[in-house]
Parts: structure tokens; sequence; C-alpha cells
């Protein structure tokens, strides 16, 4: 196909066997790839570049993780692929956050939620936490009949760590008035398993929760579409 080097290529410029709209709308959008997906919600490709081939070009940017891995694309990421600039990019990251609230609509909406079951909690927020490239602690205050009074983000760590103060943990807890809380951290490596650090700043927060009157009912860390709840696995037992 010869383009001139300042053209737009768009999907019309395909060959008719490499136009992803008009083979989902004879087929289904259940038989186009991943890369056919992304071209048909992006149109149009950019100077030099159809829509297909960026589309591929980006997916196999992901590497062996596939499209899971876009969410945690940044916008600066995305515009390393040819083609893709910042308008695209920006439609690449609400196509992802869309992906992500359909994902948690399914389990319900989360005031609605009743928070005394590791399951909903693992897989509400398994999407939320999963795909951040630091450690983030995040705390939910919880009523009494186990429904979210609110949540707040209290530690932003480095890869490989977060830095969790059990002051913080209960300064928010009491001017939520919680009746009790549930603790959420993610390890950037996919690996839920916890650290004895982990293990140990849980026991230190469950003392200190029993005793301020605001129980500690779960720890759970996320890894890459796996968690382990600390509660279920008894290790927040002194």
């Amino acid at each position: 196909m010869n383009l001139h080097e300042n053209s737009t290529v768009k999907m019309k410029d395909l060959p008719k066997q490499e136009r992803p709209y008009e083979k989902c709308a004879r087929f289904g959008p259940e038989t186009l790839s991943d890369a056919e997906l992304l071209a048909v919600i992006l149109r149009s490709g950019a100077e030099g570049v159809s829509v297909l081939e960026m589309s591929r070009s980006l997916i196999h940017s992901l590497g062996s993780g596939g499209i899971a891995m876009l969410p945690a694309q940044g916008m600066e990421d995305l515009q390393k692929i040819r083609g893709i600039g910042a308008v695209k990019a920006l439609q690449i990251r609400c196509l992802a956050e869309l992906s992500r609230r359909i994902a948690q609509a399914k389990i319900g909406a989360e005031d609605e939620l009743v928070y005394d079951n590791p399951e909903v909690i693992g897989s509400y927020y398994m999407e939320e936490l999963r795909h951040e490239s630091q450690e983030i602690v995040l705390i939910l205050c919880l009523s009494s009949k186990g429904r979210l009074l609110g949540k707040k983000i209290i530690s932003r760590g480095t890869i490989h760590t977060a830095i969790l103060d059990p002051g913080e943990v209960f300064k928010e807890a009491l001017a939520r008035r919680a009746a009790s809380i549930v603790l959420l951290h993610n390890h950037p490596s996919g690996d839920p398993t916890p650290s004895a650090e982990d293990i140990d700043i849980t026991k230190r927060i469950a003392q200190a929760g029993r005793l301020i009157g605001i129980p500690l009912t779960d720890h759970l860390v996320i890894g890459d579409r796996s968690y382990v709840s600390l509660r279920q696995s008894h290790m927040m037992e002194a």
C-alpha cells in the first residue's frame, strides 16, 4: 500500500481482509483479536502507520501479560508507541478505566457491599490496586453493619515497600467513626504472599484496634489476579 508520508492511514485505506470494523459488523466483536478491538475503538492511524499496525504494536509492547497490562500503562508509556499521541493515549486510558468500572460493577456498588467476605473485598479492589507500580495501602472504614463509611489511601511507598503508621490508620478510623476497619495493599511484583513485615505490622495494628475498640477485621494483600487474606490465613493472630 503506497501512501504519502504525511498522510493519515484510515480504516478504509486498509485491504478489506484487514478492516476490523467490517469484520466486527459481519461476524461480531467476539471474533476480533485484542489488537482488532483496539483498532475499531481508535478508528484511525497516524502518519505512515495504520490503526491496526498501531494497535498490534501496543499489544506487543505489553509483553506476556497481554491486554491485562493495559490499565498499568501511563500516558507517557502509551505515547512511546508509534502513532499514539496525547489524544489516543487519553482514549486508551479512558477505555482501561471503563473496563475497571465494569469489572467492579459486576460485583456490586461499592457503598452497597457488605465487607465481611475476603472474596468480595479482594475481587472488588483487585482492578484498583493490582496495576499500581508502587505499594499502596488502602483503609476501608466500616459501619457496625459492615457497610463502607469511607476509604482512603494512607500510604504510598516504593516498588518494594510502603511505610504504614498505625497512628495514621486509627486517625482515619476515628475521623470516620468506624466500627471496624479493613486494610488492603498491593504487591507490584504480582506475588501476594505476605512478607514478615506485612504480618508484623498487621498484628500490631490488630492489637491497637482491640485496645481502642475499632477492630481490624482483615488485611488483604493484592497480587496479579490473586490475593491473600491474612485473616483467612490465620496470620493476624498474636
